[in-house]
């Protein structure tokens, strides 16, 4: 009698644990296809977790303005990044975790504005035309 009831719980744990990495196959390979079919770029949260924190995240945390146009205001936001910096210091009895995001912040914030000056000046450069520049002494 006991084999019977060992043996019944065997096959049912095998059924669902068959049944279970058999849907998790399926998410993955739906995901994977989505994936390839949106070329990397899934969604706006992919891309978010990709950079870590979105630029409405990290203007929140700081509490400044999102930068428009690639203009930000960088001595607020550098400002506003030594207060909270220091504020959450550990060994002032702060947050290891909050001053992280705090850095992590500035650095995303940082990161959009160097971008988008970057641009700027690849845009610049194509209105310009392109002039190679040519050394006599070569």
């Amino acid at each position: 009698m006991a084999h019977r009831i060992i043996t019944q719980v065997v096959i049912t744990g095998s059924r669902v644990l068959g049944r279970a990495f058999a849907e998790a196959y399926k998410q993955a390979s739906a995901s994977s296809a989505y994936a390839k079919s949106h070329g990397g770029r899934s969604s706006n949260l992919a891309s978010a977790a990709h950079k870590g924190l979105t630029l409405d995240e990290a203007c929140k945390i700081l509490n400044v303005k999102p930068p428009q146009k690639g203009q930000a205001n960088m001595e607020d936001v550098m400002e506003r990044f030594k207060k909270l910096f220091d504020v959450n210091d550990p060994s002032k009895g702060g947050s290891f975790y909050l001053q992280s995001k705090v850095l992590r912040a500035r650095e995303r914030i940082e990161s959009e504005v160097k971008q988008a000056a970057e641009n700027a000046a690849r845009e610049e450069e194509l209105a310009e035309g392109w002039k190679p520049k040519v050394f006599k002494d070569r």
